[in-house]
């Protein structure tokens, strides 16, 4: 299957293993609730879903590769203790707690999250000391001779013997206490992921017209070359931080992320091009309905592959402004949420303390969640951002405020209405550019193929769906509903062809 449907079998299975009964017992007992062994191919996401399981199960993660540890590290460490047998005292070796079961005590101490997933990547590759150590978990969910709490799932992780050497088999016994999900690289359901990942338009732009290139391993002469997933998303992130320090990126530096000779030099003649593309098209300008007619009819001239470039340039300019508006949107609902708490409570606190109060909930809030890996570096931004505006609002209280609370929330609330203004402001502007693009590609190809291209792009985009579903679009609306008639009529047309060509056979 692929990754997208592995993760919302993860999800489920969470669901089902933490549901309890009215008595708060697990409806399906520890002994039943069968450790997930998730096998694929290395670096097309497991790590990735685990930490999106977890975060919209709301429960914590602990994650490990479980090739950097020792038996020691795993099982604990050995010493000598004493007991009473018959009357009769002995000396008996026990173990320390494995630094494995340790660190979940430590995250449910750190988030106050009692449940969660317990992650061991490349469980099939452990060294042949490890190996019995491994099966014992698996098979009685414990380290040495301590076991992982009640209320953590167990998630493993493996490749396929074909991309790693080291790989060991699991017997059938062990594989009969494990619930197998097995998963394969595919682009499509990747790219609805770099999308809200917000990976470089050049990656995306490439891998549409070479999807091939997306996932690949080959063992030549010289050993092995491959690229995946992980290679796409890693080369993104430098890409973005190199484009922003103004830093020199060529093919050496693309091979280092992209480990397959031929497809990091086709890469960086391509990252060329994108580059050289976004200055002789004049994107900014596109988007604002001023290009030039010189780029308009160069366009036009253009080789399909060409276009689809110009085409994945506008879709990562508008990915760009829907985003800032999602997160400013995050933003201000989280501020206003904490508005109308504070505005309940005003008769029983201070205006000052509760706005204190609020802001000191949100970074506890947020602190947590860092802790249990349940939020990324945007959704922490803007959070972060909701709990300075309180803080500033309360640093702008005067003393008349203060002593007239009702004053004090009205002067807050104009505050609060100009961040809505420039909200909507922000709101209007990438709608411009929406509509902007569609005029200039129904200028430069009609209902065309290109179109289709375009507006595919935005029904895969989350934050282009979210935008549009949030503010709408007059001019996506129109094509989107032509487009489909165009695809519903070549489906009826294949459908009429199909029962023609059966009616000629009777």
């Amino acid at each position: 299957m692929n990754i997208l449907r592995a993760k919302k079998e993860i999800i489920n299975t969470v669901k089902a293993y933490l549901a309890k009964d009215a008595d708060g017992t697990y409806l399906i007992p520890s002994v039943h609730q069968r450790p997930i062994l998730l096998m694929g191919p290395p670096g097309i996401g497991k790590t990735a879903i685990m930490e999106q399981a977890a975060s919209e199960c709301g429960i914590a993660l602990v994650s490990y590769t479980i090739t950097h540890h020792t038996r020691q590290s795993a099982i604990g460490l050995p010493f000598l203790t004493k007991r009473n047998y018959g009357g009769i005292e002995h000396t008996i070796t026990e173990y320390t707690m494995s630094e494995i079961i340790a660190s979940v005590y430590d995250k449910m101490e750190q988030t106050g999250l009692q449940e969660g997933i317990l992650f061991i990547d490349e469980i099939n590759c452990v060294s042949e000391t490890l190996a019995p150590t491994m099966l014992q978990f698996l098979q009685r969910k414990t380290f040495g001779s301590h076991a992982v709490p009640q209320g953590w799932v167990i998630v493993a992780a493996g490749n396929p013997p074909e991309y790693n050497k080291s790989v060991r088999d699991f017997d059938v016994v062990t594989l009969d206490r494990l619930k197998r999900i097995d998963v394969e690289e595919n682009y499509d359901v990747w790219k609805k992921y770099a999308y809200r990942r917000q990976l470089h338009a050049a990656i995306l732009s490439y891998l549409d017209i070479k999807k091939q290139h997306f996932y690949t391993f080959e063992t030549t002469v010289d050993g092995q070359a491959f690229v995946t997933a992980r290679g796409w998303e890693d080369l993104s992130q430098f890409l973005l931080a190199s484009e922003q320090l103004g830093l020199p990126v060529d093919e050496s530096v693309i091979g280092e992320y992209v480990q397959h000779p031929r497809i990091a030099r086709d890469f960086a003649a391509y990252y060329d091009l994108f580059q050289k593309y976004q200055s002789d098209y004049h994107v900014d300008e596109m988007l604002s309905g001023n290009l030039p007619a010189s780029a308009l009819e160069r366009l036009q001239g253009a080789p399909f592959d060409e276009r689809l470039s110009v085409i994945g340039l506008l879709i990562g300019r508008l990915t760009e402004q829907f985003s800032a508006a999602y997160y400013t949107d995050l933003s201000i609902t989280r501020l206003f949420d904490s508005l109308k708490a504070i505005k309940r409570a005003m008769e029983r606190e201070s205006l000052s303390t509760l706005l204190s109060e609020e802001a000191n909930r949100i970074r506890t809030e947020l602190a947590a969640r860092q802790k249990a890996a349940a939020v990324d570096r945007r959704e922490a931004s803007a959070l972060l951002y909701a709990a300075q505006k309180l803080e500033e609002y309360q640093n702008q209280l005067s003393a008349q405020a203060i002593r007239d609370p009702e004053a004090g929330f009205a002067v807050i609330s104009d505050g609060f209405q100009a961040s809505v203004q420039a909200m909507d402001a922000q709101a209007d502007t990438a709608s411009g550019m929406l509509e902007a693009a569609f005029a200039f590609l129904e200028t430069a190809f009609g209902k065309s193929q290109e179109m289709v291209v375009f507006v595919t792009e935005l029904n895969t985009n989350f934050f282009c769906t979210w935008f549009i579903g949030q503010n709408g679009s007059e001019a996506y609306t129109r094509n989107n509903k032509e487009l489909m008639i165009g695809k519903q009529r070549q489906e009826l047309m294949g459908d009429i062809g199909k029962i023609k060509s059966f009616l000629t056979v009777l």
